[in-house]
């Protein structure tokens, strides 16, 4: 008897879709295809990501999908053209989600809508996919799955509030850096309030004292532009929230002026009274309260009565050009929300 094996080893592999290669996907030919193709929803969505890194496929299509069917069919062509790359990270039970970052092409089309040469986009491949072997790669993806969900909140028809800013950790970096460095800032508005905001985002892997000490950066913060910015602390679990909050205090106690760091924190294991499980509902618990305020949880939008502070932070310093010229690396941050013009009927 003798064993044999017909099926070639090459049938045996996962059909992968054909892409054009690094040099190929930067020439103009493979650009004038793209120009013929991609829509306003996904030039909207290489911006995105190139200030927030990474979205999950389940993250996009809370971003601007209808369903999870539409964004994968598109998703594959923007793959195959290099516009987006994408990575599965390793899990010890079940499948990771697939995770997308920017491609070669869709970095350099991004950089020729802007009028500036790619090379001064500080694009590099190596690192936007280098983000899958990141230890905070599942702290990204966290604190931007809290702003997907406001923007999908945001997208429902009649929704009553919206987002209307969300800047990256690396953005607010940039402006904040030397003082403090929060997970991200963001804006919302709901029935004529608004509230501005800093996230911290504990994955419950920092010690406490750590996080507690941010706060005196905070007030630095306020301290020197005048503006105070409320800061949400969003842990995973209430068993972690309960002592945090003593931290929290604790350190509040200590500052020159705690007025000057509004704080309010939830945990992600909590539910609404009305069964809601979204970063807008009765889950806020304001450390420091006016007796006069109903006691238990407020939603996002309620914060805003109790803290009452200037128009947002100023995007773009006033600085004078000769002295510090605009880095074409540093875009304008995107809108939030995807375009009202984009085609529902295209894919």
């Amino acid at each position: 008897m003798s064993i044999t094996n017909p099926t070639p080893q090459r049938a045996l592999r996962g059909h992968m879709p054909q892409r054009p290669t690094p040099r190929a996907a930067t020439t103009g030919q493979h650009h004038a295809r793209l120009a013929a193709h991609l829509t306003q929803r996904d030039r909207w969505l290489v911006r995105m990501l190139h200030e927030h890194k990474v979205f999950t496929t389940a993250q996009i299509v809370e971003l601007c999908y209808p369903t999870m069917r539409a964004a994968n069919h598109r998703l594959l062509q923007l793959f195959k053209w290099r516009v987006l790359d994408r990575f599965q990270p390793f899990v010890s039970l079940g499948t990771a989600p697939m995770h997308y970052v920017l491609d070669i092409a869709g970095a350099v089309a991004l950089a020729y809508e802007d009028g500036i040469e790619p090379k001064q986009l500080g694009y590099r491949h190596q690192d936007a996919i280098g983000i899958a072997h990141s230890l905070r790669l599942a702290h990204t993806v966290g604190t931007n799955g809290f702003f997907t969900a406001l923007v999908a909140l945001s997208r429902r028809p009649g929704a009553r509030g919206r987002l209307t800013a969300w800047w990256s950790e690396l953005r607010c970096r940039r402006h904040f850096g030397d003082m403090v460095r929060p997970d991200a800032y963001g804006r919302w508005r709901e029935d004529g309030r608004q509230i501005e905001f800093f996230l911290e985002f504990d994955f419950g892997t920092e010690d406490l004292a750590t996080l507690a000490s941010k706060l005196s950066g905070y007030e630095k913060l306020a301290t020197a532009t005048g503006i105070t910015t409320p800061v949400l602390v969003w842990l995973p679990t209430n068993r972690r929230e309960t002592t945090a909050r003593q931290a929290l205090a604790d350190r509040l106690a200590h500052l020159d002026r705690p007025a000057l760091v509004p704080l309010a924190t939830s945990a992600a294991d909590l539910t609404s009274a009305t069964g809601e499980n979204n970063p807008t509902a009765a889950r806020w618990l304001p450390l420091r309260a006016p007796s006069s305020l109903r006691p238990g949880r407020l939603r996002l939008a309620e914060l805003a009565q109790l803290w009452t502070h200037p128009a947002p932070p100023n995007p773009a310093p006033a600085t004078p050009a000769a002295q510090n010229p605009p880095d074409p690396a540093h875009l304008a941050a995107p809108p939030p929300l995807p375009p009202e013009h984009t085609n529902r009927f295209r894919r």
